[in-house]
């Protein structure tokens, strides 16, 4: 089953070590109470109560005592050798907490590691963090040519949006380093290899592990806790590619460059509140040259169990970015054969609500499970639109006013019929809504509803491996149906870590 932290979960992760010393303990008590009890009857089954009986009862329990000592301090011993080389969770999760939920599943869990102590035969030769890659790749087949894919409506986001190329084709690979740096901090990297031959850095932070009061804070570059997907590395979903309303609202995935704090409030049902600043260089913003944060976020969830097999969480997002002169290109309706660059420069502001639901009978998803899967984003910018923005000069190329309130959502469910084998279903719609370009009548379009439909097949021989395909009917276009065929593979290579809830 898939559980949400609950209060003790807190408690053990602000003192991750805890349970790590006392059930050392008690094996070892009951191993010697076992021992103790196996000759019990010599003594128990007598009604002599001489002074000789009480002197041997004595010697049993000061040898109980000191055989308890002894494999205590032999327990102690292993403990702390195991702690100096356990390995902290890749793929930017959560640092490793001491405990829990033994329900939940091997792809969804995130593994239980303690903070790695420092000894002193511990140096820098000792560490050793851990490597893993994705590697992952397949074939394209699209109906329509996906050069002239576009979302009609919106303004281009310029990132990682669209189909893909046709064909037989490389998907992005990920190396990750990552290890608990020592009893206070967690560190991850993890670099992306585009099929073109770039390198890039996705993510990289440090993230403490020790804070009290179920805090946590982390520091660098990270996906932002906008809703639910976009924290999950693009191998993690279920779909090959991201809804349209992460497309056309955040270029495909957002990442923070900057410092995000949460909070585990002390209370019995799961609440977790968060902040992030950040420098909001990435769409919808872009790289504006100025101190100070460019991006603020604020987040909170909640969530819980339901018996045995079902499990929810759900929250609310809100985020503000700047934008100053971000470009995108559209065609010169003069049919020049150069492109026309315009600019926005304003704000941004996005809400996001999500929320997942998961079963699975008794907590076991060995053989079957369930999830539903959603989430609504609504957008608001104010600005001004610069059309034309390379040549000012010429009649009609003019700044002005910009208005846009836009949404867009989606709704999957995915089910694990069989071990191994799973089916999905997804439906994602967009609504331009209300535009307003003032006087720069040459960029407004008529309103639209894009929507696409997907149905996707995957099958997991191992917690290594994935093969899939998804059949999509694309109705971005306006008037035009792109039917699309999906062929992925993917493989993990090392240690990779289990993902949160």
């Amino acid at each position: 089953m898939f559980r949400t932290p609950q209060r003790g979960a807190l408690r053990a992760r602000a003192n991750p070590t805890s349970s790590d010393f006392f059930k050392p303990r008690a094996l070892a008590l009951a191993a010697v109470l076992s021992t103790g009890l196996g000759s019990a009857p010599a003594w128990a089954q007598s009604s002599d109560t001489s002074a000789n009986s009480l002197q041997e009862l004595r010697q049993q329990i000061e040898e109980l005592r000191r055989q308890y000592d002894a494999r205590i301090q032999a327990l102690e011993s292993r403990l702390q050798a195991a702690q100096s080389t356990q390995a902290a969770p890749a793929d930017g999760g959560e640092p490793a907490s001491a405990t829990t939920t033994a329900a939940t599943p091997a792809s969804d869990r995130q593994i239980p590691l303690a903070p790695a102590r420092t000894t002193a035969s511990q140096g820098p030769a000792g560490f050793n963090p851990m490597v893993s890659a994705v590697l992952s790749g397949g074939y394209n087949g699209l109906s329509k040519d996906p050069n002239t894919w576009a979302i009609p409506g919106f303004l281009p986001s310029g990132g990682e949006v669209g189909p893909g190329k046709r064909g037989l084709t490389l998907s992005e690979s990920e190396i990750t380093l990552a290890a608990n740096v020592d009893h206070l901090f967690y560190g991850a990297l993890t670099m992306a290899i585009t099929p073109e031959n770039e390198t890039e850095v996705e993510e990289a932070y440090v993230q403490t592990t020790a804070l009290p009061a179920g805090l946590s804070v982390k520091a660098g570059r990270f996906f932002a806790g906008l809703g639910y997907l976009n924290e999950q590395h693009s191998h993690a979903w279920d779909f090959v590619d991201a809804p349209l309303v992460h497309q056309a609202f955040l270029g495909g995935q957002f990442k923070q460059e900057g410092v995000q704090a949460r909070w585990v409030l002390p209370l019995e049902r799961y609440v977790e509140l968060g902040m992030e600043l950040g420098n909001g260089s990435t769409f919808p913003g872009n790289e504006r040259n100025r101190n100070g944060a460019g991006a603020l976020l604020l987040s909170a969830h909640t969530g819980g169990d339901v018996g045995l097999s079902n499990s929810w969480r759900a929250g609310m997002s809100w985020m503000r970015t700047r934008a100053d002169g971000r470009e995108w290109e559209t065609e010169d309706p003069n049919g020049g054969t150069d492109p026309l660059t315009n600019r926005f420069s304003g704000r941004s502001s996005i809400w996001a609500v999500d929320g997942v639901w998961k079963w699975a009978p008794n907590g076991n998803t060995k053989v079957t499970n369930v999830q539903l899967q959603g989430e609504y984003f609504r957008r608001q910018e104010r600005g001004d639109v610069t059309y034309d923005a390379t040549d000012l000069t010429t009649v009609g190329n003019t700044t002005d006013a910009y208005r846009s309130a836009q949404s867009g959502w989606y709704l999957q469910g995915v089910w694990q019929f069989m071990p191994q084998w799973r089916t999905g279903l997804r439906f994602d719609q967009l609504d331009s809504g209300s535009v307003n370009f003032g006087g720069n009548t040459a960029l407004a379009e008529d309103s639209s509803k894009p929507r696409r439909t997907s149905l996707m097949f995957d099958w997991s021989p191992s917690e290594f491996s994935r093969w899939r395909l998804q059949l999509s009917e694309d109705r971005v276009r306006p008037d035009t149906v792109d039917h699309q065929i999906f062929l992925r593979y993917q493989v993990n290579l090392g240690a990779h870590g289990a993902h949160s809830f």
